[in-house]
Parts: C-alpha cells; sequence; structure tokens
C-alpha cells in the first residue's frame, strides 16, 4: 500500500480539498480519490506536489510498490535536470544584462551627456528585462522545461509558506 501525506500536506497549507484542486489544476474528485489512498498517474501527482510545493516522492510516507518507486525516482531526476538547465538560461539573460550594463556604463563617461545613457539603461533595461522575461522566456521556459519552476515564485511561495508555520506555532503557543 502506498500511504500517502496529502492530507497533512494541504492541512498544513490551511487549505481545502478545493483549493488544492484549484492550485493544482485537477479536480476535486481526483484530490478526494488521491486523499483516499487510490492511485493517481505521475503527471496528476506531479501537479499536486507542485501546488503544494513538495517534491512527488514527499507526497508518500511510503512507497512499496517498486514500479512506482522507479518512476517517481525517474520524474524527480528529470525534474533536478530541467531545473538546473532552466537556472542556466535564467542566469545567462541575467548576467548578459550585467555584462550589456558595465560596457553601457563605461561607454556613457565618454559622452558628455552620458549620464543619460547610464540612467537609461539601468532603469530602463531593467523595466525592458522584466518585461521580456514575463512575456517571451519564461512562458518559453515553462513550455520547455514542464517539471521545472520559476524562482523568484519559488522564493516567495517558500516564504509564504514559512509564514504560515510562525502564524500555526504563535496559535499553538
Amino acid at each position: 500500500m502506498n500511504t500517502t501525506r496529502i492530507i497533512e500536506l494541504r492541512q498544513a497549507q490551511g487549505w481545502t480539498q478545493e483549493r488544492l484542486a484549484n492550485e493544482s489544476g485537477v479536480g476535486l474528485r481526483t484530490i478526494q480519490r488521491l486523499e483516499a489512498g487510490q492511485d493517481a498517474s505521475l503527471e496528476t501527482l506531479s501537479l499536486v506536489a507542485d501546488a503544494l510545493q513538495v517534491a512527488v516522492r514527499e507526497l508518500f510516507t511510503v512507497i512499496e510498490d517498486e514500479t512506482l518507486n522507479a518512476r517517481v525516482e525517474s520524474l524527480q531526476v528529470r525534474a533536478d535536470e530541467q531545473q538546473a538547465a532552466r537556472d542556466r538560461i535564467t542566469q545567462a539573460w541575467r548576467w548578459l544584462y550585467f555584462g550589456i550594463g558595465i560596457i553601457a556604463t563605461l561607454v556613457s563617461f565618454t559622452f558628455p551627456y552620458g549620464i543619460v545613457l547610464f540612467l537609461s539603461y539601468w532603469s530602463g533595461g531593467f523595466l525592458i528585462l522584466l518585461a521580456l522575461r514575463r512575456l517571451v522566456i519564461e512562458p518559453r521556459l515553462d513550455e520547455k522545461y514542464p517539471l521545472s519552476r520559476e524562482r523568484p515564485r519559488t522564493r516567495k511561495a517558500k516564504r509564504a509558506a514559512n509564514e504560515r508555520k510562525a502564524d500555526a506555532a504563535a496559535l499553538d503557543a
């Protein structure tokens, strides 16, 4: 029997079954079946794990089925590889922005009104990079690496989870 921790993880978030269904993009009946211990596809488990911000393996207390265990391991390896590739591409865009910025800064000091170029690049360029990232880069990375996540969203989610844990601890005390 593969025992899940979905109820525990959902309640730790302070979510109802309906909220988990909405956050994960699966049906309410699917959440109810998962919590009752019925089987689901790896895709469904991945969606639920992503919504709960845990690895698929963390959805289970015990995985006795060797086939499922191997599939979960394979999924985790693929997710880790995709996250690493996504992080490399995101980091490359950041380095490109800063590299061009350094060159623009050096060039701006050779012009009489170079301060305009300097301020334009570091303020306007940042806004353009943010727009480019949200409108073009991230959607393409989501498509190419479906098992990965955008890092800032992950940080926000961790911060929110830590705040909820602190609130729950304060209520218990």
